[in-house]
Order: structure tokens, then sequence, then C-alpha cells
């Protein structure tokens, strides 16, 4: 599903995100500036290698990783995009997991991105749902609410 906006920096994005496959990993540097800033809950880096680093390990650690993006706000040079990452884990579950989460985009004034920073609750959307630390966390979770 390509959702349409009327900004076509943030079309760009979309549609790399929703096409994005391991080929697709060298070309980055049409979508991220040479020294863009990326933040998720696992990594912070900055420059396009680093940031093409952390796409193909997800292609490697992961069975068919996509995007699939819902929403796409765009004020000025922002841009926030809210999604779906839906992937197999190699490791431990077969099936397929989703993760929801959103982005939170800067534009360089070329129209590349120049900062990339993914939300996205790394308790509730992974761990929770692994085989030993799922258990756990769930408990956690119980114990903090109670």
């Amino acid at each position: 599903m390509i959702v349409k906006t009327t900004d076509p920096r943030a079309q760009r994005v979309v549609e790399v995100f929703e096409r994005l496959l391991p080929t697709d990993v060298a070309r980055l540097g049409e979508l991220y500036t040479d020294d863009a800033h990326f933040k998720d809950p696992f990594n912070e880096v900055r420059g396009l290698l680093a940031i093409r680093g952390i796409f193909e390990h997800m292609f490697v650690a992961l069975d068919g990783p996509r995007f699939e993006i819902r929403d796409v706000i765009v004020q000025g040079e922002q841009c926030f995009l809210t999604w779906d990452f839906v992937f197999r884990m190699k490791r431990f579950r077969r099936d397929e997991q989703r993760i929801h989460g959103g982005s939170h985009l800067r534009f360089a004034p070329d129209g590349r991105v120049a900062m990339h920073r993914d939300y996205w609750d790394a308790a509730e959307e992974l761990y929770e749902k692994l085989p030993v630390v799922g258990g756990l966390m769930r408990w956690l979770k119980r114990r903090a609410n109670s």
C-alpha cells in the first residue's frame, strides 16, 4: 500500500521504504545525505555508510522485512511517518511479526533526509514476543501495573 502525499520529498521516502529490497541498500545515498543522523531504539549512527550497515544487517537478520507506511505529515523541512514493520525472525519465531512505530525526518535543502529518528516501544513490540525474555517482560509489566 503506497500512501500518497503532495510533498515530493516525503513521497520518495514512502516509495523507497515500501519497496525496499537488499539490492536497494547501495542506493540509499539517493535518499540520505552523506552525513545523515539515524537513531532507533538499538542504533545511533551518523553517516551514510553506517546507515547502510543498519539496513544491510536488517536483511541478514530477518526474513522478509518490509515497511507499510500508514500516515505522512509534512510541515516545512520536517516529516513524520507512522508505519508497520513486518518481518519474520530467523532465530526465534517463524510466524510473522509486526511492529508499529513512527519516524521523524528532517530534510536537507537538497530534499534528502538529514535526520531520521524512529520511535517504537521495543519492550512491547519486540521483547514481549520472544520465548524466554517475553515471559519475564510480561511478568514485569503486570507487576508494574499492579
